[in-house]
């Protein structure tokens, strides 16, 4: 990606957390040369990768595969001193874009609709072999417990939310015409590099093309603390 579509796309979702109320935490707003200024004070957010990020799933494709989002809070199963057993996240989408399927071997969440358009959810259940079963899902949602046909998309409108289980197959996209999308993600701990399993292979990080200055830092770009 260009670091200019980089920049439009972390301004569009500053813009849709606005419109939406959602005030976000102070790092958010740091420039890149104020981190350059920051201490061992803000080693949290360097080491548990809070903050801007931006996935294609190494497909470069992003506004068909690929979506921004910033992760809040997290712990570290790799790091003692973080124990914190919960993580957060928000996700912007916008129209076109989807999240590629994929289940969490260990991780829980809810999957909540912040606000602006719906968004559909497709589920399946998983396989021993990591493949689609073909049975019944059982959904859980904001207290209901339902079943639906394997591969359906369940529909959030704004307020409503979806649980995924560990090894629940799950990908989602907007429903056509309905607008950008919001999206918040309250969950176990997040662990990124080792418990995510793609159903078809899939990158995290995409390569950048510098053609202008950084707007924000992503979380994988935080300078050492002097």
């Amino acid at each position: 990606m260009k670091r200019s579509e980089i920049n439009k796309a972390l301004r569009d979702m500053e813009e849709m957390a606005k419109a939406c109320g959602f005030a976000l935490p102070p790092f958010c707003h740091f420039t890149p040369e104020e981190w350059k200024k920051t201490g061992h004070d803000y080693d949290e957010i360097r080491d548990n990768m809070l903050g801007w990020d931006i996935t294609d799933f190494g497909m470069g494709d992003f506004d068909k595969v690929g979506f921004s989002l910033i992760t809040l809070r997290n712990g570290n199963v790799n790091m003692e001193k973080y124990t914190k057993p919960y993580a957060e996240k928000l996700l912007y989408i916008k129209e076109g874009q989807s999240a590629a399927m994929h289940f969490h071997w260990t991780k829980m969440e809810d999957i909540i609709n912040r606000g602006g358009g719906n968004v559909l959810i497709r589920v399946y259940e998983s396989t021993s072999d990591g493949e689609f079963a073909d049975t019944d899902v059982t959904v859980h949602s904001d207290g209901r417990e339902y079943k639906v046909a394997a591969g359906t998309q369940v529909k959030l409108c704004p307020g409503e939310s979806i649980t995924i289980y560990p090894g629940l197959y799950h990908d989602f996209e907007l429903e056509p015409g309905t607008g950008p999308v919001l999206l918040g993600e309250v969950s176990m701990c997040n662990d990124d590099n080792g418990d995510n399993r793609f159903y078809l292979p899939a990158g995290r990080f995409p390569e950048i093309e510098e053609d202008e200055p950084p707007y924000r830092l992503l979380c994988n770009e935080y300078p050492a603390a002097e």
